[in-house]
């Protein structure tokens, strides 16, 4: 296959890159992994130093690689991931590693030149890479995300690039084999946002079936922020929160933010400074349950935050089938058993499946359409999978509406063959 056009689904979680032919033929890129080749890419960075000084050097690997090192992994060094959550945030500006200087476009710039390292002429086709419809984040900054994601992909060589709105490109894909005019929900499901586009399928040039965008609307709430509510509930009290520690005679609470930062995989590997593993020292020796304190402490020292989110993301699956699971977590002494009920995750999450179907209905009064004007609905990403979710949509519009699009390549695919659309729209014009 000779490429034409590009998509790439940089996702919080995973990324996929799609490549379309000019005939509309598309394939996703596949990656080699010691379990087999896939097509989604995993977005994370493993940074370790080597060799000794004066010749130490700051390397690193990403995607399956960092994946395979942070498990096995017994020096020092730094798992990234979720990276793409902080593109909105003016928090985060740059972090060191290894006394090495990186800013956020510097680190995602490094993730994307792995991800198209070896496709050739990559650098010259038509690309469009999604974005979510709103950036995660408490006060999301569109103009900064937009920018800094701009400046990742010149960092990793792709000057021209176009974006379009996730939902758009997972509606492209649906719409491929569409043989009728209809009017859709798209629903796209992250690691970072959840969004929601409704689109109108009109007869077009080339006996295809032309987008129309209707409505966009999306939260900062998706399956990173299900695995929230997990540490919160059932991995956070087994590592001191909700602890106390001794301060002049009194009993204090042990301060809220290091667990608030520790539910967050995108700040977990950031919280491996000298000053947080000073402090975290200092209220071990006054806390009145100083082992969970001290386990808190392994796992940002080890930077167990990859086996912690193996954990909670196979419980979470479990319970997308199963009505009770056990969340397994072992590793450099930290033992965390912990029973967990479908019904409990459930009411843990409501008020977040409440923010999602506010977005919804934003959707689809934008449109200006009542939910039975919907004929379709078509979810992709893993969230569409939980149960709590799958009813919302159920129950809104009908099951036999719903429709669950492949979870990794969807949102690429259609990116890729938007971006071959936009190419032979520039060349008739």
């Amino acid at each position: 296959m000779t490429p034409a056009a590009i998509g790439i689904d940089f996702g919080t979680t995973n990324s996929v890159v799609a490549l379309a032919d000019a005939d509309g033929s598309v394939m996703t890129r596949s990656f080699a992994t010691r379990q087999g080749a896939v097509d989604a890419y995993r977005s994370a960075l493993m940074f370790w130093r080597e060799g000794r000084p004066p010749e130490t050097r700051v390397t690193h690997v990403s995607g399956p690689d960092a994946l395979d090192m942070a498990l096995g992994m017994t020096t020092e060094h730094r798992f990234l991931q979720s990276l793409k959550t902080h593109l909105s945030s003016r928090a985060f500006q740059e972090t060191r590693l290894f006394g090495k200087l990186f800013r956020l476009e510097d680190l995602i710039g490094v993730f994307l030149n792995d991800l198209v390292a070896g496709l050739d002429g990559h650098d010259a086709l038509p690309l469009v890479s999604g974005r979510p419809v709103v950036f995660a984040g408490e006060r999301p900054d569109e103009e900064l995300a937009l920018g800094r994601l701009k400046a990742s992909y010149a960092e990793a060589g792709m000057k021209q690039v176009d974006f379009a709105y996730e939902p758009l490109g997972a509606a492209y894909w649906y719409a491929r084999d569409l043989g009728r005019p209809q009017t859709m929900l798209v629903a796209d499901f992250g690691g970072g946002t959840s969004d929601f586009s409704v689109m109108r399928f009109e007869p077009g040039e080339r006996g295809r079936l032309e987008a129309i965008p209707l409505s966009h609307a999306g939260v900062g709430v998706a399956g990173d922020t299900f695995d929230y509510r997990i540490i919160e509930h059932a991995v956070s009290p087994a590592l001191g929160k909700g602890g106390e520690y001794r301060s002049f005679g009194k009993l204090l609470p042990v301060p809220a933010h290091y667990h608030a930062a520790f539910a967050q995989w995108h700040k977990l590997s950031l919280m491996k400074s000298r000053e947080t593993m000073a402090e975290l020292n200092a209220l071990i020796r006054e806390a009145v349950e100083p082992a969970k304190l001290e386990d808190l402490l392994t796992v940002i020292e080890y930077d167990l935050g990859y086996e912690l989110y193996r954990a909670v993301s196979a419980a979470k699956v479990a319970l997308s089938e199963n009505e009770t699971t056990t969340l397994s977590f072992s590793q450099m002494g930290v033992v965390i058993e912990k029973p967990i009920r479908r019904a409990d995750f459930e009411r843990w999450i409501a008020g977040d499946v409440g923010a999602i179907e506010a977005a919804l209905d934003r959707a689809l009064a934008e449109a200006g359409l009542a939910g039975d004007r919907i004929e379709a609905v078509f979810m992709t990403g893993g969230t569409s999978y939980v149960p709590a979710v799958r009813k919302l949509f159920d129950r809104r519009f009908g099951a036999d509406k719903v429709h669950i699009g492949d979870a990794f390549r969807s949102v690429a695919s259609g990116l890729a063959l938007l971006a071959l659309d936009r190419a032979r729209a520039s060349v008739a014009a």
